[in-house]
């Protein structure tokens, strides 16, 4: 089988094909399937979050399903549920299994299911299961929410908890992408709806994926070698420290103490360890250096991290502490 780290740069440059400008969004898309996490996506309507997330299954070997969010969805419509069966004499509950049971699940506008339907992904997400009826119905071993929200459009919307919130590995902004790379979506946009209209065109569009989708051992491959990455000591001291701060500001300066009102939870010190493994054995290394955490340390952090009304009135976002944090936590 060819080597995991071939297979999986293969599996970033089709998506390069798919996404254009949004180099660090599929770099993160990838980690958090190769760290077996969850992970929310956030950006503005049109910033090809749903694209990107599509262009991942797409080029993998894995069922996908998407679930678009409403007010009126029920958890049942998630996870599945119990359906009674007749035949003759003959009758029973059947299980009928929801779009939850797929390798890779899109939550599209997660945000705008009620507190019941975002509670039913949590026993998913975190347990790799679902119960329904007393019985347990156990995921596939690649399994990954990726869940998208818009942050401006607050209307009809139901913020996440906390506690479903922390579940995320890591939460990914998506930004506008620059003026030279627009003008590459547009050329890439245009030259799909031309392929789409010729039999020519849709054969061409086939052929750049002849070499088939990436096969799943390649990220269980992919795993077990990050599995094998080396942490020193001072650098797990030095995730902790990051951590640490963001529950005892007042140690680090006035302005963190005055921006942070709770700090992050351990899941956050976990989370930067599966990165910063994944980051590292993506760059070709077999050990973790201060780059590969400071790489992903704002996405992991910015979604568990509540400020103060005062951080929020002087306009002070995660990202603006993230950075404070790692000026005033020292290196190892």
């Amino acid at each position: 089988m060819p080597e995991a780290r071939t297979q999986i740069q293969d599996l970033k440059a089709r998506m390069q094909q798919a996404i254009i400008g949004q180099e660090d969004v599929i770099d993160r898309l990838i980690i958090g399937l190769l760290a077996n996490g969850n992970l929310l996506v956030e950006g503005l309507p049109g910033l090809a979050k749903t694209r990107a997330i599509k262009a991942l299954a797409r080029n993998l070997e894995a069922d996908f399903s998407r679930i678009q969010f409403t007010p009126d969805l029920l958890p049942s419509d998630v996870t599945g549920t119990d359906v009674y069966y007749q035949a003759g004499d003959r009758s029973e509950f059947r299980f009928e299994a929801g779009p939850i049971f797929a390798n890779i699940v899109l939550a599209d506008e997660i945000n705008r299911a009620p507190a019941k339907v975002q509670a039913a992904l949590l026993e998913a997400m975190e347990e790799r299961q679902v119960t329904v009826g007393g019985k347990t119905h156990r995921m596939e071993p690649l399994f990954m929410v990726m869940a998208t929200q818009n942050p401006v459009e607050q209307e009809g919307t139901y913020p996440l908890p906390e506690a479903q919130m922390d579940r995320f590995l890591m939460h990914v902004l998506i930004t506008y992408p620059p003026v030279e790379d627009e003008v590459e979506v547009i050329r890439l946009v245009r030259g799909e709806e031309i392929a789409a209209m010729t039999e020519t065109g849709a054969a061409a569009g086939s052929s750049s994926e002849s070499g088939g989708p990436i096969p799943q051992e390649a990220v269980f491959a992919a795993r077990r070698e990050i599995g094998a990455i080396h942490v020193s000591e001072a650098m797990e001291r030095y995730m902790a420290d990051l951590v640490n701060a963001t529950r005892f500001p007042e140690s680090y300066g006035d302005d963190l103490k005055r921006w942070i009102e709770i700090g992050a939870s351990p899941r956050a010190s976990l989370a930067l360890d599966k990165c910063g493994r994944t980051h590292a054995w993506l760059a070709g290394r077999d050990y973790v250096d201060p780059e590969d955490i400071r790489a992903i340390v704002a996405d992991v952090l910015r979604h568990r991290l509540a400020l103060t009304f005062e951080a929020q009135g002087e306009g002070i976002g995660p990202d603006r502490v993230v950075t404070e944090l790692t000026a005033q936590v020292a290196l190892p």
